[in-house]
């Protein structure tokens, strides 16, 4: 099942994507609603009249609680490593557990949204990934376990500003406006049992994954790729805490043009160049569907002075 949320007529609402057309679910029923009350599975059921999907507007299909975003591809940190902080190779951390950072689900953008250039940001990129969504509450669980806590799959679109993003990382601390403007879900959310014919003998998702800008391909990867499949992911996530309802789990970038930073770091220049006002970026996920998203110039930035020197007094 695919499962949407859309505005038709002035009203927003949620809804059972059926091919080339949308069933609309009762007024006031969100897809997260129908996550926290574990409801997925009676939706068709309760889904009215097929509207067009071209007569409506799609919105990311839920904002989540929380967006955790991996980095599971070992082609993408070699390439971008060198072209965020200038190393080669990849750290043998990496390697140890599947390393992950918390994102701002308050900058969830639609599938076909314009997406504006960040603050300040004179690198912008674009990266590929596949999300996993959360359908149970668990915590400290075993990968097998895992799998019955996924709900489904999106798209994600986890946008970068590369150049704050590289200063950032010379503090330690994780990117922060770096990758705190636009992360595009979508277009749908599609159930996890339709995508199990795509698992291979290792129990990896093997989806095709492409990108291109302005309809000129740049990334072409297999999720299978990936170097832990998601229940890993999600066992890691959970270790000590809790994963709940809603929550988004991100693959990380594909490799092979996942992103642009990958294939900068790889050829020594910025070819193709960052993205830049007008350019459209579409995803296309074999199994899942196509997102497109247009960039558009942004606000600038409020200046911010830099760390004054204070004297160290004590009380």
């Amino acid at each position: 099942m695919r499962l949407a949320t859309f505005i038709h007529e002035g009203r927003t609402r949620c809804g059972v994507v059926t091919g080339d057309a949308v069933r609309p679910l009762p007024g006031g029923t969100g897809l997260l609603d129908l996550l926290r009350d574990d409801r997925l599975g009676v939706a068709g059921g309760l889904a009215g009249e097929p509207v067009p999907l071209s007569e409506v507007r799609l919105l990311a299909p839920f904002t989540p609680p929380s967006v955790r975003d991996f980095v599971a591809f070992e082609e993408h940190v070699e390439g971008v490593r060198k072209s965020v902080d200038g190393r080669s190779g990849v750290p043998e951390a990496w390697y140890e557990a599947p390393a992950f950072y918390f994102t701002n689900p308050y900058a969830v953008v639609g599938p076909f949204d314009d997406v504006p250039v960040p603050p300040g940001c004179r690198a912008f990129d674009f990266e590929l990934e596949v999300a996993a969504v959360i359908g149970r509450a668990g915590r400290d669980l075993t990968p097998e376990a895992a799998k019955e806590h996924i709900a489904g799959y999106l798209i994600m679109n986890d946008w970068s500003a590369r150049n704050l993003q590289s200063r950032e990382m010379q503090v330690n601390l994780g990117p922060a406006k770096g990758k705190d403007a636009a992360t595009t879900l979508g277009p749908w959310l599609v159930t996890a049992d339709e995508l199990e014919p795509y698992r291979d003998a290792d129990g990896f998702l093997r989806l095709g994954l492409t990108v291109a800008v302005n309809g000129v391909e740049v990334g072409r990867d297999l999720l299978s790729n990936m170097s832990w499949p998601f229940e890993d992911l999600v066992a890691y996530a959970s270790r000590g805490t809790w994963v709940r309802p809603g929550d988004v789990l991100g693959s990380g970038t594909c490799g092979n043009g996942g992103c642009l930073a990958e294939l900068w770091g790889r050829r020594g220049v910025q070819d193709p160049p960052p993205l830049r006002p007008g350019d459209r970026v579409e995803m296309v996920v074999e199994g899942i569907g196509a997102i497109a998203n247009t960039v558009v110039a942004g606000h600038p930035p409020h200046p911010i002075p830099p760390a004054r020197t204070r004297p160290r007094t004590r009380p």
